[in-house]
């Protein structure tokens, strides 16, 4: 019997433990950090996220099979390159081949050399240089800190005075840190943003169902983005042939490049994508499940994780042996009140185990923490509601009535999660 360890604290972690904990040939499971709902399936750990040392100290002492990589902070801080050269299993990136998410300039440049779709765009570490290329580039034009941001470091610029204003911020104000020291300014793409996720065996690659986030907080895609407020898989205007496209002209061609940059890409690769008639491109990779993609595949996912994810790092990845549910997954975030800016914590939670009877409901926890007086909030985004359905409308039916069961002070979520606008 196996024992495995997720790295991560968020719904992502608790999703992907949720699902390993199904798997017949695990027998004990540990989440570090971990939150109030990974309690609850598994033995938390205090350990951060990027305390290489004790993580490996932990996995050692208590004879882990496995490790699998929730949070990308792990793998840019070298985990997986320390437990692979202790000759232990664990699923996600090397610090590498995190590159492909953990730079953006590099991504591009990877773009540029595999003939992967993508913007037309260009790579500074001068502010000047880059404020004197947009004033001769169209408009609206996307300006992007190369490095980590947790996916808030991009400005759909729409005029040139916001174009300058967010270069000043990156590159002069440091408001990302170090993550602005490289911008990536790119030409603005028309048309549906997908989500599409690949596990990957450094080789080999099996593609996830298509999935859409909804980044910004408020209803009709309004107000500042966020780590996403919601996601539906699959989408059902993604065809065989979009699939094709991505698979063989954007997947693969990342997996050969990176091979050849000495850098193979174990884990979950996740092109972020913009759909527009039968043209695909690549707005960003990165380099681990997303989040809240993670909590929509983990109830479509029909299969045992454990089998698979372990047989990535052993590069034996069998394609037929991943399957997947019939029907429409969603997720709803239940986010504090102020998120994405400054929010409270300790706020007391009401309702998550009366919405969990729900048919069809997983309640994903994220920013919670669990005390003798009960679940209380720890972060922006809280909860994750997860709802199976034959179709989108039944399973935004279920989600919706299962939110309406939850209450913690100032509250917020988006009411639209599944209700995009199916292309012309």
């Amino acid at each position: 019997m196996a024992k495995v360890l997720v790295i991560g604290s968020g719904g992502r972690e608790h999703a992907l433990a949720w699902k390993l904990a199904q798997s017949p040939k695990v027998d004990k499971l540990f989440v570090a950090p971990g939150n109030g709902g990974t309690a609850a399936i598994a033995e938390n750990v205090p350990i951060g996220f990027t305390d290489v040392d004790a993580l490996l100290d932990f996995a050692q002492q208590n004879a882990i099979n496995l490790t699998v990589i929730g949070q990308e902070a792990a793998s840019d801080a070298g985990v997986v390159d320390a437990f692979q050269a202790a000759g232990l299993a664990i699923f996600g990136p090397t610090k590498a081949a995190t590159q492909i998410e953990s730079s953006k300039a590099f991504s591009k440049l990877l773009m540029e050399d595999q003939n992967i779709p993508t913007a037309t765009f260009k790579n500074f570490d001068d502010a000047a240089a880059a404020r004197d290329y947009v004033k001769d580039r169209p408009l609206p034009i996307v300006i992007k800190a190369s490095g980590l941001a947790e996916g808030k470091g991009v400005v759909i610029a729409q005029n040139l005075a916001e174009a300058e204003a967010a270069i000043d911020d990156m590159m002069v104000q440091k408001v990302f840190g170090d993550s602005g020291n490289t911008v990536v300014i790119e030409d603005f793409l028309k048309g549906q943003e997908v989500s599409m996720q690949a596990l990957c065996d450094g080789k080999q690659s099996v593609l996830f169902p298509a999935s859409q986030d909804h980044k910004q907080i408020h209803d009709g895609d309004q107000g500042p983005n966020t780590g996403g407020m919601g996601v539906f898989a699959p989408v059902p205007w993604v065809t065989d042939k979009h699939l094709q496209t991505i698979k063989t002209a954007i997947v693969e061609p990342a997996l050969k490049g990176m091979q050849a940059k000495d850098a193979a890409f174990t884990g979950c690769l996740y092109p972020g994508l913009m759909i527009d008639g039968d043209a695909v491109n690549v707005v960003e990779f990165n380099a681990r499940f997303g989040d809240p993609e993670a909590e929509t595949y983990m109830r479509l996912f029909d299969g045992d994780l454990y089998e698979t994810l372990l047989a990535c790092t052993q590069g034996n990845l069998d394609p037929a042996s991943v399957t997947w549910k019939s029907g429409t997954a969603i997720t709803v975030a239940l986010a504090s009140a102020g998120y994405p800016g400054k929010y409270p914590k300790g706020l007391p939670i009401t309702g998550i185990e009366e919405a969990a009877a729900q048919p069809d409901i997983v309640i994903f926890q994220a920013g919670t923490t669990l005390d003798q007086d009960g679940y209380k909030t720890a972060g922006g985004r809280v909860l994750y509601v997860t709802a199976l359905g034959k179709d989108i409308d039944e399973a935004r039916d279920k989600a919706y009535k299962a939110v309406k069961l939850i209450k913690f002070e100032g509250m917020q979520f988006r009411t639209d999660i599944g209700l995009r606008p199916i292309p012309a």
